[in-house]
């Protein structure tokens, strides 16, 4: 396999409660699966690609649980990037060059047999883990915004992580709520004040790396 890894940052929003029942092995607050992310990578390569300075991003939807598969995936990449950090991205983002169960990304590409074209359009992702505010958009396919997950009674902000030490996408994330409404052919509807977590990537074909 082709030897690669990247380091950055993510921001996803799914359709679940805060935290995700993922995260804990049960089942989704809804019964179905769907989702947002975008990534910004400040260093990486696939080989001899140099993927410092990239983004891209998905939008997903199951119709059940993710491990039941029959899901629906579209990947976007930012077009800025050249014709082999397109390939190069495509490659990582399915799964391929990358051991079984290694990265969410093998998981989200086995689970979702229903591929749409890829886009290549620009990417706008902000995010503050400190605080945990971010947005991220694609013109004509989806817009997150994310926000501190607050106290119903006094609106205070309230700070929560999940720490998972074997974890396929990072180590700890902070938790914040989001909404998101999408465009493009895949339409989340139920995306509103739901789950958002904000971590740093350290990945590679083999899994997690550990931060450097």
């Amino acid at each position: 396999m082709t030897l690669w890894e990247l380091h950055g940052r993510e921001l996803a929003n799914c359709n679940c409660a805060t935290g995700c029942p993922c995260q804990f092995m049960a089942l989704p607050t809804q019964g179905n699966c769907e989702a947002v992310a975008a990534f910004e990578f400040d260093s990486g390569h696939y080989g001899n690609v140099d993927l410092s300075g990239t983004r891209s991003a998905l939008v997903v939807h199951w119709p059940g649980p993710i491990h039941e598969g029959q899901g629906t995936m579209q990947i976007v990449i930012d077009e800025g990037a050249t014709a082999e950090q397109r390939e190069a991205l495509y490659k990582i983002m399915t799964g391929e060059d990358t051991e079984d169960m290694a990265t969410m990304w093998w998981v989200f590409s086995a689970m979702s047999p229903n591929k749409l074209e890829t886009l290549y359009k620009p990417i706008e992702i902000e995010m503050d883990m400190e605080t945990r505010k971010g947005r991220a958009r694609v013109s004509d396919v989806f817009e997150t915004e994310a926000t501190p997950i607050t106290n119903p009674i006094t609106g205070a902000e309230h700070r929560a992580r999940i720490n998972l030490p074997n974890g396929f996408e990072f180590r700890v994330a902070e938790m914040a709520k989001g909404t998101t409404r999408t465009s493009g052919k895949i339409d989340l509807k139920n995306n509103l004040d739901t789950h958002v977590h904000m971590v740093e990537i350290h990945l590679s074909g083999q899994g997690v790396l550990e931060a450097a």
